[in-house]
């Protein structure tokens, strides 16, 4: 029996790239003739009370979509494997189950991070016929070279970081920049290099506040140029210092397990004023570092993902992510199997890149 009805659908956070991805499943299911479904809101739309209502996604309706930020079809972080309710864990899953055959949905592509993909890999399992496309700013996703929304992020946050530059150097202050990165510090490392960052500060290696303070006596020292006498320091969001944990904006957790980040730039902002001669600002950049319209990166790739994604659905290969290797936007695609891709997170390469005494780039990272 041939495919007629795909749906698709997006969790986790919202990327940039995303609406591209969409638009490249539907082309290549209209070449088809297969109709897709858009489901609202990631996996909440296939629980019961959501399933009723989803959006019908054709040639004409996509048209512009990869011009967007964002997802058109909307997102959320549940997880129908293990949902909170009354203060328990519930498993809706079977409802997921039910109401993809409700629907007359054929297959499923799911677009997202690590929780997404775990979701898509449980339910792969249970015999769901889906295919799985990598997404998440943070670009730590297991199985490919590179995830839907990180270019655009490492250019918004290039751009916060650079302008926070300029009152800090008028005023010759140590500025602070918080970005986004909870388990790896890609876009932290690469926007703090990209801007000439003194100091960056990743989850993969815990930092020392003394040793902070002795890397900012240098740059902070220097005289031969009046406006050299600042320093930035980027900072991802889930660094920590040695002996202590990730700041959290509160202890509350969502369906994954996962509590809300934040809080490390203003903390670290706090102790420099406090410990050292020298004044000090933070910043948080938050969830405006991911909006925006894509880069033509994120276009191109989350067209060919999504083109990539629809095709294997056509050839009966699912229980599959799309995989992006090499240099974007020109990689091979290829797929990696659901199973070997969630629960699993690919770090910065420390040895290869990070120096951990200068917390910064290392002199050499040929090899």
């Amino acid at each position: 029996m041939g495919i007629k009805k795909v749906g698709v659908l997006t969790g986790g956070g919202d990327a940039p790239g995303l609406n591209a991805a969409i638009k490249g499943v539907v082309w290549m299911a209209s070449e088809s003739g297969v109709e897709v479904t858009g489901i609202l809101d990631g996996w909440q739309g296939l629980l019961d009370g959501f399933c009723d209502e989803t959006l019908k996604l054709d040639y004409a309706a996509v048209r512009t979509w990869d011009r967007d930020g964002g997802t058109n079809i909307g997102s959320s972080r549940t997880n129908p494997f293990s949902l909170k309710e009354g203060g328990k864990s519930v498993d809706r899953s079977a409802e997921v189950v039910r109401n993809i055959r409700k629907l007359g949905l054929d297959a499923l592509v799911a677009m997202g991070g690590e929780d997404t993909i775990g979701v898509a890999a449980k339910l792969s399992g249970l015999g769901v016929p889906v295919v799985g496309v990598p997404k998440t700013i943070d670009k730590d996703l297991a199985g490919t070279d590179y995830t839907l929304g990180f270019d655009t992020a490492l250019r918004n946050a290039l751009e916060i970081i650079e302008k926070s530059a300029v009152p800090a150097s008028s005023h010759h202050w140590i500025q602070v920049v918080e970005v986004m990165g909870r388990h790896a510090g890609h876009l932290a490392f690469w926007s703090g290099v990209a801007a000439g960052a003194h100091i960056i500060l990743i989850p993969e290696v815990p930092f020392d506040f003394d040793r902070i303070k002795k890397l900012l006596e240098k740059p902070m020292a220097r005289t031969e140029r009046f406006r050299q006498g600042y320093a930035l320091i980027v900072a991802s969001e889930g660094a920590a210092p040695k002996g202590g944990d990730m700041y959290t904006a509160d202890g509350a957790k969502d369906s994954f397990g996962h509590v809300k980040l934040g809080g490390i730039g203003a903390a670290l902002s706090k102790w420099i004023a406090s410990n050292t001669k020298w004044d000090s600002r933070s910043v948080a950049l938050g969830h405006p570092q991911r909006g925006g319209q894509p880069s033509p990166i994120d276009r191109a790739m989350g067209l060919a993902m999504g083109t990539a994604a629809m095709n294997c659905i056509l050839k009966g290969r699912t229980g599959l992510m799309i995989s992006a290797k090499g240099i974007v936007p020109t990689p091979s695609l290829g797929t990696v199997p659901l199973k070997d891709v969630g629960g699993k997170v690919v770090n910065l390469d420390v040895a290869k890149y990070y120096d951990e005494e200068r917390y910064n780039l290392k002199p050499q990272v040929l090899s």
